[in-house]
């Protein structure tokens, strides 16, 4: 089993320089071959619950006649244990964190891809992760790229206003907002830490050395649960995937919380008064991919499934409705004014220097984590 750190490989000046060869890319053709349009079929996706918006849908569709059974989640933990509870049968495609890959390659639950058949050369090469991580036995890559973003501060704009350029991870817990604010149970415990690191209140980098021992990980998470039960009424939502956070700034009474950044950016462009924005800490960044189970049954269409998704022009306009960011080479120039400005007001001045690719995550960490979050979900 190997101990990547996902906050070593893809580091924040690798970050940068993905952002811009991203941006310098060309567009490339439009997609699938005439072999794979003669097959027609189905494909069964688990995949996260808003990263297949129709246009994408209906332009996989139309060139295709491949039609999609999808399965929405909110977590990596409802992918692995839809796929234990099945012995990795009943999906084509999932989609876990590129981070996940230690508990991943314990499980045995998923099959390389034949790389001859996938069009990387259209992804950022900064994000073509699986060969380095996902090459479980010496087998092959798990894994591909498939939409990258970030977990960081939405507010309320016409109810909420930071104290300065940047929000903190730490709005979310203050009495000021008491009351008034959302967060994912174990990740907004993550940016209490790294608030309180920022404040003097945790001696500075104990968030990230809990990722590399147990005994530290037991005293810096013990510390934030005691923090956190002690702060849990100015909580007022607990989300779980992309519906739940835009519910909360539209209809909960939510001013300020810790969220991905598709689902606000998806409300600011829709003219909600909404923004979205990296916190002073540094955003925590992730890139999504898709894998193969080993009870895929559908395997041209998958291989068809994936050329589209590398397609610029369907990538990109996915970019417009999800909120998200593609790793395809190209797509941005797809996604529209719209998303450049987006993109900029998420990411003003020095954030993308300062954003935090989020570390592996060992079995005995989540354990851990788990069994802190109980504690704090309980109380």
């Amino acid at each position: 089993m190997r101990n990547f750190s996902f906050k070593t490989s893809l580091g924040r000046r690798t970050f940068l320089k993905s952002t811009a060869l991203a941006g310098a890319g060309l567009a490339m053709p439009a997609i699938v071959s005439r072999g794979v349009l003669a097959s027609s079929g189905e494909i069964n996706i688990m995949m996260w619950s808003d990263y297949l918006p129709e246009s994408f849908v209906k332009g996989f569709t139309d060139k295709t006649g491949i039609k999609i059974n999808f399965t929405g989640i909110g977590s990596n933990d409802e992918i692995i244990n839809k796929l234990r509870a099945t012995s990795g049968q009943g999906f084509d495609i999932v989609t876990p964190t590129v981070n996940r890959n230690p508990l991943w390659a314990e499980l045995n639950l998923l099959q390389p891809f034949d790389m001859k058949r996938v069009p990387l050369d259209k992804v950022n090469p900064a994000m073509a992760l699986g060969e380095a991580h996902w090459n479980f036995g010496g087998k092959g890559t798990h894994w591909l790229p498939h939409i990258w973003g970030t977990e960081g501060m939405a507010w309320r704009t016409d109810a909420f206003k930071p104290a300065g350029e940047f929000p903190s991870y730490y709005d979310v817990w203050d009495e000021a907002n008491a009351g008034k604010t959302m967060g994912r149970a174990h990740s907004m415990m993550l940016g209490l830490g790294l608030g309180l690191e920022r404040r003097g209140e945790l001696a500075p980098g104990s968030i990230w050395a809990a990722y590399k021992d147990e005994a530290k990980m037991k005293e810096v998470w013990a510390k934030l649960t005691e923090t956190a039960i002690a702060k849990k009424k100015n909580i007022k939502l607990l989300w779980n995937d992309a519906d739940a956070q835009k519910n909360g700034l539209l209809n909960e009474g939510v001013i300020v919380g810790q969220t991905w950044d598709g689902p606000p950016i998806a409300l600011k462009t829709a003219g909600e008064p909404v923004m979205y924005r990296a916190p002073v800490e540094g955003a925590m960044a992730w890139v999504d991919g898709l894998t193969m189970p080993i009870g895929a049954k559908n395997i041209d269409q998958i291989y068809a499934f994936i050329e589209a998704a590398y397609d610029a022009k369907l990538a990109g306009e996915a970019i417009k409705s999800h909120g998200y960011n593609s790793p395809v080479i190209g797509a941005d120039k797809f996604g529209g004014d719209i998303y450049a400005k987006n993109f900029a007001d998420a990411y003003p001045g020095d954030a993308l220097a300062k954003l935090n690719p989020w570390p592996a995550e060992m079995p005995w960490y989540v354990k851990l984590r788990t069994e802190f979050v109980n504690k704090f979900m309980s109380a």
